[in-house]
């Protein structure tokens, strides 16, 4: 006999009044009140100063925005940094002036302090052919030498950039410094050569004259990628993927090693990790190929496959043809110790001796080569190689964007949108061999060395860079060993010298005088000297700090009231503007 079956009970739609889960169902009041004051644009991490007037004794908190430049610590300062970015590039993308006019010429009273300064190095040095007693050389010497840094402080005090003379080491028997090493600068065979020209000043870029008389001033957008390390699953157009299968664009495969084993994770994270200085050699040498000062702004991020690419914004318009070449033959040589192999593993490093301020073999007490003596066994091998080389890509891509074209702005917002992100969210891990994939790029990035001081070096049978007794191989602080940056310790977004002219700090004060002339506000240059304030921390135990939610809301009230004045500041200068057209056009 067949049991009977029990009706299926639908799951109710909206939870009994009362319950348990009707409550969690209800909007927190707190993630209610980060999210208001995310909309006003009102940082929700503030940081609380104590001001203190030196003067009168009053004391004052003030909350700052944070700073934060990542979304996920905090939206409203990340957002504003991103469009201040924006600001940056937009201003030097396409211009058609020099960002620095040159330096003023020196004024006459610098110039009379320099000649007081050569009259002084004159001096000294005619004291060292004088003969006379020492007492009496050394108290004259300290006289010259205090008159000269008396002058050298009122040359800076006059606004001279720099200094007119390097430091003067009375006696360089007391402080021995390492000699500089010194690397040939003899290219490659396997590379091409480049044409070498004089660099010429000028950053901006050819002006085009069409059969109209129109004049066009169109610039660059560049993709430099690094070399393969074995075929990952990916989509290629007209043609399956390297595994004889086609791929969707949500495939859980996608950017995964065909054969993880013999995928060469080690030159990945050696090639992530000295990719920065791989771009700096890229630009060194385009600029000797072309003859002039190329300005370029742009941003590192991962690929699929987890390798770090670039793109770029270039002002001005150069051949493909020059830009592939000069990528071809651009390489990094890396002369550090050989690191092919680990010689300690991480659960049995070398340990820290401490009579002999030294790391010593664990096994035998041998100490370690120290890293000068490790660089002096490269320097006497004739056939020594580099422990790393550097190279780009076959693939390099280009075109030109024009001024004002809705491509350029696509191009700037793609850019800065990676000034919020870190180099892990750029692509989501969503299937176990993405995952697996990430963890045996991460464990090769845990034991590469990063730089001269890396407690990684103890792993390969050599002492570090001043090294320590609190090294910890395989724990290295360097944001190139964290699984959040995939290797790319630098900085994400790349903004070349003369791009704009001005800092983002001069970005940030532009705007402040823009919302100043809006609202009306001078500055008055015969206001009081303002009073000596002092600032410090406050202490989230202080007894005046109110709650960060009772701070929020103050933030917040503050910046709709402000926000309504500035509006009602612009419709009255709209107003005014319309106003004033209308008077023109009526005489």
């Amino acid at each position: 006999m067949t049991a009977p079956t029990l009706p299926t009970l639908a799951a109710p739609t909206t939870p009994r009044p009362g319950s348990r889960a009707a409550r969690l169902a209800q909007p927190r009041a707190v993630d209610a009140l980060k999210d208001l004051a995310i909309d006003h644009g009102v940082c929700i991490r503030p940081i609380a100063l104590r001001r203190t007037d030196l003067t009168t004794g009053k004391t004052e908190l003030v909350d700052l925005p944070c700073g934060a430049t990542l979304e996920t610590k905090c939206p409203p300062c990340a957002k504003k940094a991103r469009r201040l970015r924006q600001v940056q590039i937009r201003e030097g993308w396409h211009r058609a002036d020099e960002p620095h006019p040159g330096p003023a010429p020196a004024t006459p009273r610098q110039r009379e302090l320099i000649t007081a300064r050569a009259h002084l190095e004159f001096d000294r040095a005619a004291l060292e052919l004088t003969p006379m007693e020492p007492a009496d050389r050394a108290a004259e010497l300290d006289r010259i030498v205090a008159a000269i840094d008396a002058v050298e402080q009122e040359i800076a005090a006059e606004g001279l950039r720099g200094s007119i003379a390097p430091g003067h080491n009375r006696n360089d028997e007391e402080g021995e410094e390492q000699p500089r090493r010194v690397r040939s600068t003899k290219r490659r065979q396997d590379v091409p050569d480049l044409p070498r020209q004089k660099v010429d000043p000028r950053t901006v870029g050819r002006t085009y004259v069409g059969p109209d008389g129109v004049e066009h001033r169109p610039s660059m957008w560049l993709t430099l990628t690094l070399d393969s390390y074995g075929p990952v699953h990916s989509i290629h157009q007209g043609r399956p993927c390297s595994c004889r299968r086609w791929h969707t664009a949500d495939d859980p495969l996608l950017g995964t090693p065909v054969d993880p084993a013999r995928y060469d994770y080690r030159r990945a994270a050696w090639d992530a990790a000295h990719f920065p200085r791989l771009l700096d050699r890229y630009w060194q040498n385009l600029r000797r190929a072309v003859g002039w000062n190329v300005q370029y702004t742009g941003c590192v991020e991962p690929q699929r496959r987890l390798a770090p690419h670039a793109h770029f914004a270039i002002r001005g318009t150069i051949p493909r043809t020059m830009l592939e070449l000069v990528a071809k033959a651009t390489y990094h040589q890396v002369w550090w110790p050989p690191a092919d192999r680990l010689r300690y593993p991480i659960d049995r490093p070398p340990v820290w001796d401490a009579k002999a301020e030294s790391w010593v073999d664990p096994d035998t007490s041998v100490p370690l080569p120290t890293w000068a003596q490790a660089l002096d066994a490269i320097d006497d091998d004739p056939d020594a190689e580099p422990a790393h080389l550097v190279r780009f890509g076959p693939q390099v891509k280009a075109k030109g964007v024009d001024p004002g074209t809705r491509d350029a702005e696509r191009t700037i917002g793609y850019i800065t949108k990676y000034v919020t992100k870190s180099a892990a969210d750029c692509h989501q891990i969503t299937s176990d061999p993405q995952r697996d994939h990430l963890d045996r790029l991460w464990h090769e990035l845990r034991v590469t060395p990063c730089s001269e001081r890396c407690a990684n070096w103890l792993l390969y049978g050599v002492q570090p860079k001043k090294a320590h007794g609190r090294l910890r191989p395989g724990h290295c602080k360097g944001r190139v060993h964290q699984k959040t940056t995939l290797g790319i310790g630098g900085r994400r977004v790349l903004v070349s010298r003369d791009w704009s002219g001005k800092t983002l700090a001069d970005h940030r004060a532009d705007a402040h005088a823009w919302v100043k002339a809006v609202l009306g506000v001078t500055d008055d240059p015969e206001a009081e000297e303002k009073p000596a304030v002092a600032w410090e921390m406050a202490r989230y135990d202080d007894p005046d700090l109110p709650p960060l939610e009772h701070r929020l809301l103050r933030l917040i009230s503050q910046r709709i009231q402000r926000g309504s004045e500035l509006a009602a500041a612009r419709r009255h200068a709209d107003v005014s503007a319309t106003h004033d057209v209308q008077v023109r056009r009526q005489l």
